[in-house]
């Protein structure tokens, strides 16, 4: 993996880069699509790359149950395996495993957890994770971490904190003395914890630094917290991460939110939103969110998103999409989800280009002027499981 930054918008920190792997070439900032069990739901991999989406994320944890690692090895690795020509990226499954809350375990060696498919018990080391990922054969993978929601008292966060920061370093041993199963190079990343407590998020920065991975995920954030402390602690993490590695905001989120933190220099983000809220019928516009399905549409003859020119607003109205939910026709959800991954693909593209002209600021303050942001629930914030 390479990356370097390409142009620093001379108004704030936000930034445009160039992240080159094996499996092609990313323009940052970027945002993936999750496609948690190796699928976007309801569209195809054709349909995600004419998105404009040119990187998307997996769940290990998922994976790992079903089909198995050992199934995605044996068909080449995950890019054959689900039909995608571009870069992938795993996160650890972490996240997962601790939002099972009552089905798991944790020690200083791993992670004891029971799946949420079948019941049967499982044990995560960090170690595990790793060849776990690199059978998968993800371009860049995700170390095992110790998250904690929101709120927390600050001793539980503190020794969190001190669990991810060892596993940090067992899975870059692991990383190093493994095997590579696949004729292309893998990137592992580590991962920052700390809460909402500047002073430990300060502690873990310091410590995963001085492993010198490639690139720096910023977790724990989008668990529950006001927004403006996810802003805080994000801003605050992002300027202390290296300047010449890729700066990863794991689980963030919605549109807001992604201009709000690319001008702080994140460059990757990761969010289940555009795809989940898709297939309830609820579609994110230039103005802020449609609810579709409503009545309010049922005679409506406008598209989606008369700014949009993806293959739903150029073929059809609100009200037939609004007739597909209520008829339980599959191509609803279908559309709305593949309005929404373009509508996000396309704000990103708009970013880079307000960075690339050092007008950054003033295009946001003209997107936020049009965009009215909504209130949604907690299952919608960057839960990924």
């Amino acid at each position: 993996m390479n990356f370097k930054v390409i142009h620093r918008d001379v108004s704030s920190r936000a930034r445009c880069g160039e992240l080159i792997t094996d499996h092609g070439m990313v323009e940052t900032p970027v945002f993936m699509p999750v496609g948690t069990q190796g699928s976007i739901k309801t569209l195809t991999p054709e349909d995600v790359e004419r998105s404009g989406t040119t990187m998307i994320l997996n769940n290990t944890y998922h994976l790992y149950l079903r089909p198995g690692a050992d199934v995605i090895y044996s068909m080449g690795g995950i890019n054959s395996f689900i039909g995608w020509n571009h870069p992938v990226v795993t996160d650890s499954g972490g996240y997962q495993v601790f939002s099972l809350a009552d089905l798991r375990t944790v020690s200083e060696e791993g992670v004891m957890f029971q799946s949420h498919i079948d019941g049967t018990y499982h044990f995560f080391t960090p170690e595990d994770i790793i060849e776990i990922q690199r059978k998968i054969g993800a371009d860049i993978i995700m170390p095992l971490d110790r998250p904690v929601h929101y709120p927390v008292e600050k001793i539980e966060a503190q020794s969190a904190n001190r669990i991810t920061i060892q596993w940090a370093k067992k899975s870059l041993d692991a990383f190093h003395s493994g095997i590579n199963y696949h004729p292309y190079e893998q990137s592992l990343f580590g991962i920052v914890q700390g809460s909402i407590f500047q002073d430990l998020r300060k502690l873990s920065i310091e410590e995963i630094t001085m492993l010198d991975f490639p690139g720096y995920a910023i977790g724990g954030l989008s668990v529950g917290e006001p927004k403006a402390a996810l802003y805080d602690i994000a801003s605050f993490t992002a300027d202390l991460l290296p300047e010449n590695k890729l700066r990863y905001l794991m689980g963030v989120g919605k549109p807001e939110d992604l201009v709000e933190c690319i001008e702080f220099g994140v460059d990757m983000f990761d969010c289940v939103l555009p795809t989940r809220v898709g297939r309830n019928g609820w579609a994110y516009t230039h103005t802020g969110r449609v609810v579709v399905k409503n009545s309010v549409y049922k005679s409506d003859p406008s598209p989606i998103d008369e700014l949009c020119d993806c293959y739903a607003c150029r073929h059809f109205s609100r009200a037939y999409i609004r007739h597909l939910f209520n008829a339980g026709e599959m191509l609803g959800p279908r559309l709305t989800s593949l309005h929404n991954i373009t509508f996000y693909q396309r704000l990103m593209n708009s970013a880079k280009e307000a960075i690339r002209n050092d007008a950054y600021l003033n295009w946001k303050k003209q997107f936020l002027g049009m965009y009215h942001s909504d209130i949604a629930s907690e299952k919608e914030q960057g839960e990924r499981l």
